[in-house]
């Protein structure tokens, strides 16, 4: 279960909000720690199920390594271009790693209902097509924290 909002309660972003906020959008921001402990951000697509979001990552990048050895993560979904339409949220957790790598679409029920979302909302198709660079990252987020300006 994710903590609570502590912080900007008047401005937070509700369940509902939330949900609807992360199944529209498009492109994350996403956090990984160095074995130095310095950060990497990079921008990735993603789909939410309404309880996880799906990262279709390169398995050759710093991203996947990083994760490999320190499965850390977090994650900003942010929209808005003034001031008082800016809203978001930062997800964070520990990344899974689901299904093969490269993803070749070999039978994984958990990945049918990503799959399917991810293809419809970024491919504008009914099944997902695999290029044997990619595979999938879970992440159950262990902290939410949201934003909308459009309340202030």
């Amino acid at each position: 279960m994710a903590v609570a909002q502590r912080r900007g309660r008047r401005i937070m972003m509700t369940p509902a909000e939330l949900d609807t906020f992360l199944t529209e959008q498009r492109t994350c921001r996403v956090a990984t720690v160095s074995a130095d402990g310095r950060p990497h951000v990079g921008a990735l697509w993603f789909v939410w199920d309404g309880t996880s979001l799906w990262l279709y990552s390169l398995i050759r990048s710093r991203r996947w390594a990083e994760l490999r050895a320190d499965p850390r993560i977090a994650v900003v979904v942010d929209d808005g271009e003034e001031y008082g339409e800016l809203r978001g949220a930062e997800l964070s957790g520990t990344a899974v790693f689901v299904g093969e790598a490269p993803r070749t679409g070999e039978p994984c029920p958990e990945l049918d209902v990503p799959e399917r979302l991810f293809a419809a909302k970024n491919f504008g198709l009914d099944t997902m097509p695999h290029d044997g660079r990619h595979a999938w990252l879970k992440l159950t987020p262990d902290a939410v924290a949201s934003w909308d300006f459009r309340k202030i």
